[in-house]
């Protein structure tokens, strides 16, 4: 759907309950994505109603202060009340100075910028920011997950999208290694959620392998169970899902519905955009991580999208001399360290009582491979090799692999054909091509 249609004669182009412009090699400009806001949302009835809009944190690509500036415009003055929910997951807070930057407006100059809007970060290390909706059955999930889990799940939200009457998520769609493709329903679960729900559905992304569901179209099992969650909200739920050019504030793609149609129309621009096919699997990866990401946590990203094309015995090496930590929020993955899956089920017993989130992290990062709990032999297929500022010995102590940056030369890994460099990485899923 690569046409554009005025807002006045539909808002663009349909696509089953869902509007969008642009489209695979698109790119649209500001004036576009202003009108095509302005158009839905005028449409929206929401005169008088309090709307809580729901945006990514800064470790995704989006001219966010394009799209916020255009959603502002369009409901300041006939809303009752505007606020953005940052959507952290578990990842740390933004301060003033980077919410400033990430939202853009000069630093204490929110008010000036956004007149009558509120900005919160998820504050999602506060129990009284949550409240239950109700609990998934033991039975429901063992339905949604195909039998991989049976295990009731209270489900717990960010109270601010309760206490408004109407919520917009706004945010990019990318691959994801939990649930296939990012976006939608997923900016409520895990972006402004409780641990519970976040823990079980990355552990069902895990039992499933981040190989397996990484860009994977369609409705996975860990996107039924967060479609799932996301019905019990009780107010009105609506998207402007975007498709985000990778490294630049550039859009192809922007699509409105609710957040299960517009994230669909979204995903199947993104499935078209940002996976990059070799015809040949390569011995190395050079992962060049952007300075976005602040730890291990977000920058493990730079392995998940290149897992995929690394030949059995081959080397995944994150290169950020910048990150200097494992984990901003979640120290304890230095004692539990990096372990393929197998490692994690063969010793549930050892491990149950953990955050699974935290486990699922793990193994994404670690790859496929096997444990022979007889022997205690871990095998994976992969070696992940940290050039980062972190201390070799919390390195080697994580079960990673180790290399000074300052002995990177990225022109050199460039200049050996079995080496694929890859700027910018953590957002463009490598994949094979199938013949």
């Amino acid at each position: 759907m690569n046409e554009y249609v005025h807002p006045a004669d539909g808002g663009g182009s349909a696509l089953g309950d869902a509007l969008r412009i642009g489209g695979p090699g698109t790119t649209l400009d500001d004036a576009q994505v202003t009108e095509f806001v302005a158009g839905v949302l005028g449409g929206a009835e929401l005169d008088g109603r309090s709307v809580c809009v729901v945006v990514p944190d800064g470790t995704r690509s989006c001219p966010l202060p394009l799209l916020l500036s255009a959603v502002h415009g369009a409901l300041v003055g006939r809303v009752s009340r505007l606020t953005v929910l940052i959507a952290l997951g578990t990842h740390a807070a933004m301060d003033e100075a980077r919410l400033a930057g990430h939202l853009g407006y000069p630093e204490g100059g929110l008010a000036a910028r956004y007149p009558g809007m509120t900005v919160r970060n998820h504050e999602w290390w506060d129990p009284d920011t949550f409240v239950s909706l109700g609990t998934i059955s033991a039975d429901r999930v063992g339905e949604l997950s195909g039998g991989l889990l049976h295990h009731a799940v209270d489900v717990r939200l960010n109270r601010a999208v309760v206490d408004h009457d109407v919520t917009l998520v706004l945010g990019p769609v990318f691959p994801h290694e939990v649930v296939g493709f990012s976006g939608g329903n997923k900016y409520f679960f895990p972006g402004v959620a409780g641990a519970d729900i976040i823990d079980l559905s990355h552990w069902l992304g895990a039992l499933i392998s981040s190989v397996e569901i990484i860009g994977t179209r369609g409705i996975t099992p860990v996107r039924a169970l967060i479609d799932e969650a996301a019905a019990l909200i009780p107010g009105r739920r609506l998207a402007l899902c975007a498709v985000a050019q990778s490294g630049t504030d550039a859009l192809h793609s922007l699509a409105y519905g609710t957040p299960e149609a517009a994230w669909a129309a979204a995903a199947e621009v993104s499935a078209e955009t940002h996976i990059r096919y070799l015809d040949a699997p390569v011995k190395r990866v050079l992962s060049v991580m952007p300075e976005k990401y602040e730890d291990i946590w977000t920058a493990a990203k730079g392995f998940y999208k290149l897992e995929p094309v690394v030949a059995d015995g081959g080397e995944v090496i994150l290169y950020a001399p910048h990150i200097t930590q494992l984990s901003a929020m979640h120290p304890e993955i230095g004692d539990i360290g990096y372990h393929c899956r197998d490692y994690f089920t063969k010793q549930w017993d050892r491990f149950k009582d953990l955050h699974w989130g935290v486990l699922a992290h793990s193994t994404h990062l670690r790859g496929a491979g096997t444990y022979d709990a007889e022997a205690g032999e871990e095998r994976c297929r992969v070696t992940v090799t940290l050039a980062t500022g972190i201390p070799e010995d919390v390195v080697r102590a994580a079960n990673l692999h180790h290399l000074d940056p300052a002995e990177i030369d990225p022109a050199a890994f460039a200049a050996d054909p079995e080496t694929l460099v890859v700027p910018h990485a953590g957002e463009i899923l490598h994949r094979l091509r199938t013949k």
